[in-house]
C-alpha cells in the first residue's frame, strides 16, 4: 500500500539544499526561498547541469535576487568515478541559457563542504539533493557518522523506475552523471526518498507561460523568460513538446504541499556497468530501501509554483501535464 504523506511541519523546516543550478534548479531554489514553510539553512553547490565555477555564480546570482543570504558551500566537482560530462545542451554554456549572469570565479579550495554545512547545524535537517549525488557520497565516505546524525530525511531528484530517461533511454541525468555516488548513497540506507522522471514529467511549463513571461513589465519575469527561453528550444528538439519539464521544482513542492506526491516503499537498485543502462535505477529485491514517488498532482503543484516563482501569470486554469 502506497504510505501517506508525512504531516506538514508545524514550524519552518530546516533544509539545507545540494544543487547544480541548471535552469529547473534555478526556479527549485527560488521557490525554496520564497517559501515560509521553509528555514532554508544553506546551500551546497556541485557539478551537474554546469560546471561548478558556474554553479557557485548561478546560486549567488539566485540568492540575490530573491533578496537572500545564506551560506553556500562547495560539493563535488566531479562525478567519483567516472568523466566529467555537463548539460551544456540542456542548460547552456552558464547553465542559465540566455539569461545575464556576472563572470564566473574560481571555486576556492577553502570553501566550506557539503559536511562543514551540515555540521554547522543545531540539529537534524531535510537534506534535498537536485544534482548528481555525488557531494553527499563523498561527504558520507569522510564522515558518515555526521551525515547520519544530521540528515533526518533524504529527498533525490534522480532516477526512474517507469518513466523513460532523459539521458539514455534507461537512465536520467543525475544518476547516469555519477552511478557510483547513487550506489553509495543507497547503500548507506538513509531516510532516501527518490523523486525521479516518473512524477517530474508530467510537471511542465508551457511554450505559450514562457512567452507571456516575456511581455511583463518587471525585470525579474523577464530575466527568468530569458533562462527559460533557452530551455523550452531544448524541450522542442529534443522532446517534441511545446513546453519544458521543471523536474527539481517537485521535490522542493512536495516539502510544502506534502500531498502533491504519493510514496511507495520499494527497494532499488543502480546499474554500475557502462552502456546504455548505465545510471538506470530499478526496483530490484536485493535493493537498498527507499521511498519512491509514483505519483503527482500536478494541477495542486503548479498552482504553488506559479504563484510563488512565476506570479506575473497570474492564474490560470491551464496545467501542463505530461
Amino acid at each position: 500500500m502506497p504510505q501517506p504523506p508525512p504531516p506538514p511541519s508545524l514550524f519552518p523546516l530546516p533544509l539545507i539544499i545540494d544543487s547544480d543550478p541548471g535552469i529547473d534548479d534555478c526556479l527549485a531554489l527560488l521557490l525554496a526561498l520564497a517559501s515560509p514553510e521553509l528555514d532554508v539553512r544553506g546551500i551546497a553547490v556541485s557539478y551537474g547541469n554546469t560546471s561548478v565555477e558556474h554553479a557557485f555564480r548561478n546560486t549567488v546570482e539566485i540568492v540575490r535576487r530573491a533578496g537572500r543570504r545564506l551560506p553556500l558551500a562547495i560539493g563535488a566537482r566531479r562525478p567519483l568515478r567516472r568523466a566529467l560530462a555537463v548539460a551544456l545542451e540542456t542548460h547552456g554554456e552558464s547553465g542559465l541559457g540566455y539569461a545575464e549572469v556576472p563572470p564566473s570565479g574560481v571555486a576556492l579550495d577553502f570553501a566550506q563542504t557539503l559536511e562543514r554545512l551540515l555540521e554547522r547545524q543545531d540539529g537534524p535537517v531535510t537534506l534535498v539533493t537536485l544534482g548528481p549525488l555525488t557531494s553527499l557520497a563523498l561527504a558520507l565516505r569522510r564522515e558518515p557518522d555526521l551525515v547520519r546524525r544530521r540528515v533526518a530525511r533524504h529527498i533525490a531528484m534522480a532516477g526512474s523506475v517507469g518513466a523513460p530517461g532523459n539521458t539514455t533511454a534507461h537512465s536520467e541525468f543525475n544518476a547516469w552523471c555519477d552511478p557510483e555516488a547513487v550506489d553509495t548513497v543507497l547503500r548507506a540506507e538513509l531516510p532516501t526518498e527518490l523523486v525521479g522522471l516518473d512524477v517530474t514529467r508530467r510537471v511542465l511549463v508551457s511554450g505559450a507561460e514562457i512567452e507571456r513571461l516575456g511581455h511583463a513589465p518587471a525585470e525579474g519575469a523577464r530575466w527568468l523568460h530569458d533562462a527559460l527561453r533557452f530551455y523550452l528550444e531544448f524541450h522542442r528538439r529534443h522532446e517534441g513538446i511545446d513546453a519544458c519539464v521543471v523536474n527539481d521544482v517537485v521535490p522542493i513542492a512536495a516539502l510544502i504541499r506534502p500531498d502533491v506526491l504519493t510514496f511507495q516503499p520499494q527497494r532499488v537498485m543502480v546499474e554500475l556497468e557502462a552502456g546504455e543502462r548505465r545510471g538506470q535505477t530499478r526496483i530490484d529485491p536485493d535493493g537498498a530501501r527507499v521511498r519512491v514517488a509514483t505519483s503527482v498532482r500536478p494541477q495542486l503543484l503548479r498552482a504553488l509554483f506559479l504563484e510563488r516563482v512565476l506570479p506575473w501569470l497570474g492564474a490560470t486554469t491551464e496545467v501542463a501535464a505530461r
